[in-house]
């Protein structure tokens, strides 16, 4: 437990941990104690004063600029948005598309990192659908292979949110804008899990309701300082249109920097419970934090082979996540539903998924705070469920 001083640290930090297992940090987190009082606290003062009050502004303005050092970007390029699709839509819907021009997805991520790709359809731009030879394993060169003179964007997610395949982001970067072509990335699977900066990344979104341990619909977006007047914003309002004295002028002049993006008020309470989540994951240091995962993801799978589970998307090395999805051959056992209930019975939460082709799955996606010994607990629980 080398990230806590003590047990006692460690539960007041995530009270949930006191008597459940919480294995579902790829869906929709809990949150830390300290992400909670943020918001209590906040709530609180904004019972007895404006809810824009000065210390609260300036925490927002801090928001950014830690979300900018979380993924290597300056302050200036950073939207406090959420959720993820938000972000993805605004990169899709902003840029001046022409009939012809391509893009490339992968047909079989999350849908909110497809579907405002595909809907370009209608606006005369053709979608290239990636298709790995395992799913997720989506690599520099089956990057490539789908690239032409016409492709103006890629549009990938940093990790599979069913596999836990993890994209060489860097790599797949550089190839694209060598040839000119912009990179827009959905980093929620990855964000305040493993190291994902934006060094060759133009268009980033993710919100912070996942690994980043705070409430949902409140996130980032990044837009490279160089794309931003390419990049047109689709939600207008007073915030992101200058507005003198609350006033509408006769011409739509954006503001600057991130704000660029930002229509109306924003989502104070749940930036400064972002925020508290952000502090927390660079406290403890992300690398320190990608290591715990793995060492809970090697131990996890250690337990699961020998009941029969086989194990889906990279077990080690440099595309290996914190998320652990198993199966098991039809007639050897209890059925993934079965299991699942029993677990939840047990208050031990994994996530249940299914493909395309409708087939179950058990997703365990532990945090930093899990440990080895809650591991064999799950372990233990699953080899007990009743047939």
């Amino acid at each position: 437990m080398a990230l806590f001083s003590s047990e006692n640290e460690r539960v007041a930090e995530f009270p949930i941990a006191q008597d459940s297992i919480f294995l579902a940090h790829a869906g929709v987190t809990i949150l830390p104690a300290r992400v909670s009082h943020a918001m209590q606290d906040y709530l609180t003062k904004a019972c007895h004063r404006m809810q824009e009050f000065p210390e609260a502004w300036r925490a927002t303005h801090e928001t950014r600029a830690i979300a900018a050092k979380m993924i290597g970007a300056q302050a200036s390029e950073i939207s406090l948005l959420g959720p993820t699709s938000l972000g993805l839509s605004l990169v899709a819907n902003g840029l001046d598309w022409q009939p012809g021009d391509e893009v490339v997805c992968y047909a079989d991520d999350y849908p909110a990192n497809v579907y405002p790709w595909t809907d370009l359809e209608r606006r005369g731009v053709v979608v290239r659908k990636l298709t790995p030879q395992t799913p997720g394993a989506i690599t520099p060169e089956l990057v490539e292979t789908a690239l032409t003179p016409q492709t103006r964007l890629v549009a990938l997610a940093s990790c599979h949110y069913l596999t836990g395949y993890r994209l060489q982001v860097a790599e797949i970067g550089k190839r694209l804008r060598a040839r000119g072509i912009l990179f827009c990335l959905d980093a929620i699977q990855t964000l305040g899990a493993f190291e994902t900066t934006v060094e060759y990344v133009d268009f980033l979104s993710a919100d912070s309701h996942k690994w980043m341990l705070g409430p949902m619909a409140a996130g980032i977006v990044y837009v490279r300082e160089e794309m931003q007047e390419r990049l047109r914003p689709t939600l207008l309002g007073s915030w992101n249109v200058q507005s003198p004295q609350f006033i509408a002028q006769p011409e739509i002049v954006f503001e600057r920097g991130g704000r660029r993006y930002e229509p109306g008020v924003l989502n104070m309470v749940g930036i400064l419970g972002m925020k508290a989540g952000l502090e927390l994951i660079l406290e403890k240091g992300v690398h320190a934090v990608s290591a715990q995962l793995l060492r809970l993801k090697e131990h996890l799978i250690r337990g699961l082979e020998p009941m029969g589970f086989h194990i889906i998307g990279p077990r080690d090395g440099p595309n290996a996540s914190g998320i652990t999805t198993a199966f098991r051959a039809e007639g050897s056992g209890p059925s993934l539903e079965q299991i699942f209930a029993h677990l939840t019975s047990q208050k031990i939460s994994p996530s249940l998924r299914h493909d395309r082709q409708g087939k179950a799955y058990l997703r365990f996606s532990p945090h930093f705070y899990n440990t080895i010994e809650e591991m064999d607990r799950v372990i233990e629980a699953i080899r007990l469920t009743p047939s």
